[in-house]
């Protein structure tokens, strides 16, 4: 049912969603923080693995 759920012009359909929500001119702005979030998430979960359970810097 779901097999090939996403399809190249799906990914295209929502890009096109995203610059009309967001505009071109934050587009750059909002990638930037995604990347931060996901780097973010990504150590987290790497130190909850190695079994440190600190979870980095506190705040």
């Amino acid at each position: 049912m779901f097999r090939n759920a996403i399809e190249p012009w799906h990914l295209l359909v929502v890009a096109i969603v995203f610059v009309v929500l967001f505009g071109y001119r934050k587009l750059p702005d909002t990638a930037r923080a995604l990347g931060k979030s996901v780097r973010i998430l990504k150590s987290e979960a790497r130190a909850m693995k190695d079994g440190d359970g600190s979870g980095g810097s506190a705040g």
